[in-house]
């Protein structure tokens, strides 16, 4: 985070804080109604991060894979990443002028 980014989340959230105070207070009194709205939902979203339902849990594997099986399974993935460079027919033709180092571009 940029130090600008991180001046402007730090003056929201005191803003944030003294709005909460300040409305915890109004009037004069301790308004406990005021914030336990606030209490309960973020307290339902604590507990649903914390323990999200079973449909959005990763589902693993109930039986481990045999080592046959992931043997297979790693044999597969090294032949596919050796197979994913194509090998094309073009080939670089040196030029006549012949190389000076002084012509190179500097950003390379």
């Amino acid at each position: 985070m940029s130090k600008k980014q991180a001046i402007l989340f730090w003056v929201v959230i005191g803003l944030a804080a003294f709005s909460i105070i300040n409305g915890l207070f109004a009037g004069g009194s301790f308004r406990l109604g005021g914030l336990l709205i606030p209490l309960i939902i973020v307290g339902v979203v604590f507990l649903l991060y914390k323990y999200p339902p079973r449909k959005y849990k990763k589902q693993t594997p109930k039986v481990k894979p045999s080592a046959r099986t992931m043997a297979k399974v790693a044999a597969e993935r090294r032949q596919a990443s050796g197979t994913k460079r194509k090998s094309y027919p073009f080939q670089v033709i040196e030029g006549q002028k012949g190389k000076n180092d002084d012509d190179l571009p500097k950003y390379h």
